[in-house]
C-alpha cells in the first residue's frame, strides 16, 4: 500500500526567530522531498502558521503581479510574504486587503540570498485570511508557549537531531527568543489591562 504524503503541521514562530532561520535541508535525496528550515531553537519546519498585522502590501512584480505583504508580529518584528500567479488566492487577498488588518497566514518558509550576499527568509503563503483580535491573542499565547518549550528542550540538551543541528548551524543565543516570547505575553497583558481600564 503506497503511503500518501500527509501535509506537515504548520509550526508557530515569532518573526525574530523565523528571520534567523536561514539554514535549510532535506531529509532525503528525492526531488519531491520537502525542504525544511531549521529554527535556531532546534525544530524543523516545512510550513509555518503566523498571525499579525498586515501593515503594507505592494505589487513588486515586473512581468506579472507578484505581491509582497509586510506582516508585523506583536513584538514589532516583520514577516515578509510573497504571492504570485502560483498562489492566486493569497495574491488576490494581498491585492484586495486594506492595511492595517489582522491576518492569519499558513505557508512555506523560503530562503533567498540578497545581492549583498545576506540570507533572508520569507513565507510563500498557501492561505491568507483576516482574523479578529481574539484570534491574534490566542496565536500569541500559543506561539509563546511553543517557543518557550523549544528553548527548554534546547537548553536541556535533549538528544534531538534538530537541536544538535541548530547548535552546529547557528551561533545565536536562544535567550533572544525567550525574551521575544515574554515580551509578547507582556504586551498582551498591557493591552488587556488598558482595555479593562477603558471599560
Amino acid at each position: 500500500m503506497a503511503s500518501t504524503p500527509t501535509r506537515e503541521v504548520a509550526k508557530r514562530v515569532f518573526a525574530r526567530e523565523f528571520n534567523d532561520a536561514v539554514h535549510t535541508f532535506k531529509e532525503s535525496d528525492d526531488d519531491r522531498a520537502p525542504v525544511y528550515v531549521l529554527f535556531p531553537t532546534g525544530q524543523r519546519a516545512n510550513r509555518v502558521f503566523l498571525v499579525g498585522t498586515l501593515t503594507e502590501t505592494e505589487d513588486v512584480g515586473e512581468e506579472s503581479e507578484y505581491w509582497q505583504g509586510r506582516i508585523v508580529d506583536p513584538n514589532g518584528d516583520t514577516f515578509f510574504t510573497y504571492a504570485g500567479q502560483y498562489q492566486p488566492d493569497a495574491a488576490s487577498m494581498l491585492r484586495e486587503l486594506e492595511p492595517p488588518a489582522y491576518v492569519a497566514v499558513v505557508g512555506k518558509p523560503r530562503t533567498y540570498e540578497t545581492e549583498e550576499g545576506e540570507m533572508n527568509v520569507s513565507v510563500r503563503p498557501e492561505s491568507i485570511s483576516t482574523v479578529d483580535e481574539a484570534t491574534r491573542d490566542r496565536w500569541l499565547v500559543e506561539t509563546a508557549e511553543r517557543t518557550l518549550d523549544r528553548i527548554v528542550d534546547f537548553q536541556a540538551g535533549t538528544a534531538n537531531e534538530y537541536v544538535q543541528m541548530a547548535r552546529e548551524e547557528y551561533d545565536l543565543p536562544v535567550e533572544n527568543y525567550r525574551k521575544a516570547a515574554v515580551a509578547a505575553l507582556e504586551s498582551l497583558e498591557d493591552e488587556q489591562a488598558r482595555a479593562s481600564a477603558d471599560r
